[in-house]
């Protein structure tokens, strides 16, 4: 198969209404599209990246750069017929969190146009010793007022979803209500974890621990960035009352998680395909993660569209052993999408693969230009 161009858009993706938690506050979500072009224009293969500038660094010009400078190494695979070229191409690269939304943007770009040649969905390419056929997602309660979380607590009951994330913020009070407006609603036959987003620190995570306790929290994620001096007496803390610490912003690579596992701190890693570096660089952590006995989620990013959606689909049907699912989010959050489909889940949060080849879903490229407002393109002529 031989690419004609890759193409790199800037995507503005507005939300149905404000989402929040403790470090932004959105209305909708700068995304990255990679579009990739082959054989004359019969296939076309798409992969998308979510640049958080707190989480990697990266923006959507700094994807551009990077994925600029990927196509003109000598592993890029301008023609390639195998899913080993791929790999080939991804193993050459340096280790770094500042690429990673750029990377998985452009490898799930070239799996879906390979998928899409061969008429192969893209589980095929990868080990099938975790995988599974349905799972089941859990929903994300942003950081909002009592009135606000008692509508969405309402809304996720509807849909029978028994796994919950709630966002807190510093505001104990404010925390305290978002406890209460939840357990009014759902009661306590719910799964329930919590999010920090890195704002708390020693003394805010000693007073929220009657409140966890109360409701049955048994896992917090990110309490304070990894080189905080007062995680090691969070965590130590947490641990003497039995809960565990899941790493997030300060896992992004394999090396942040071998430096993790060597400090002991957290029990637990929150895996999401942009953050990590697409599914072959998310797939080596999980493999390093089982090894070693330690629990994983597959996440997402607030604000996935459909096509990152269904690259989150993928890795988690690979992932049988993953405590925790997330994504898949579209029609809840989205108020305009790139993909005809429909990607979100169903009733309890259930999901299966999706049908088609390649990434199993297809982009609406009018749809695609509307939500852009700049794009770059490359060619083998130009690199």
């Amino acid at each position: 198969m031989q690419l004609d161009r890759i193409t790199v858009h800037h995507v503005l993706l507005p939300f149905t209404q404000t989402f929040a938690h403790s470090l932004r506050k959105r209305f909708s979500v700068r995304n990255v599209v990679v579009e990739v072009v082959a054989e004359k224009g019969k296939i076309r293969g798409y992969g998308e990246g979510a640049p958080r500038s707190y989480v990697t660094g990266e923006s959507q010009a700094s994807v551009t750069q990077s994925i600029a400078t990927f196509v003109r190494t000598q592993y890029f695979p301008w023609e390639f017929n195998e899913v080993t070229q791929i790999w080939d191409f991804i193993d050459s690269l340096p280790e770094g969190k500042e690429h990673n939304s750029a990377l998985c943007a452009l490898e799930s770009a070239l799996l879906d146009a390979l998928g899409r040649y061969q008429n192969r969905y893209l589980l095929d390419y990868f080990p099938q010793d975790f995988r599974i056929n349905t799972f089941c997602y859990g929903a994300p309660l942003p950081l909002s007022g009592k009135e606000v979380t008692l509508l969405r607590c309402q809304t996720i009951k509807k849909m029978g979803i028994k796994k919950l994330k709630l966002k807190l913020g510093k505001d104990f009070q404010q925390n305290r209500e978002i406890f209460e407006s939840v357990h009014h609603v759902l009661g306590e036959e719910y799964d329930l974890r919590v999010d920090v987003n890195c704002v708390w620190d020693t003394a805010i995570a000693k007073k929220h621990l009657p409140l966890l306790q109360k409701y049955g929290v048994r896992v917090v994620e990110q309490p304070t960035m990894t080189h905080d001096t007062q995680l090691t007496e969070i965590a130590d803390f947490y641990g003497y009352h039995g809960i565990i610490l899941m790493a997030d912003e300060s896992a992004c690579t394999l090396e942040d998680v071998e430096r993790l596992s060597q400090e002991g701190f957290y029990q637990m890693v929150n895996i999401r395909l942009s953050k990590c570096g697409g599914l072959r660089q998310s797939l080596r952590i999980i493999d390093y993660l089982r090894q070693r006995e330690i629990d994983f989620q597959i996440g997402c990013h607030f604000g996935e569209s459909g096509v990152l959606s269904a690259a989150g689909r993928v890795l988690c049907l690979l992932c049988g052993d993953a405590l925790y699912y997330e994504g898949s989010y579209d029609e809840v959050l989205l108020a305009r999408n790139i993909t005809s489909e429909n990607v979100s889940f169903g009733p309890e949060g259930r999901a299966q693969p999706l049908t088609g080849p390649g990434l199993g879903i297809e982009v609406n490229r009018q749809d695609l230009h509307r939500l852009s407002n700049a794009a770059a393109t490359f060619s083998p002529s130009r690199t």
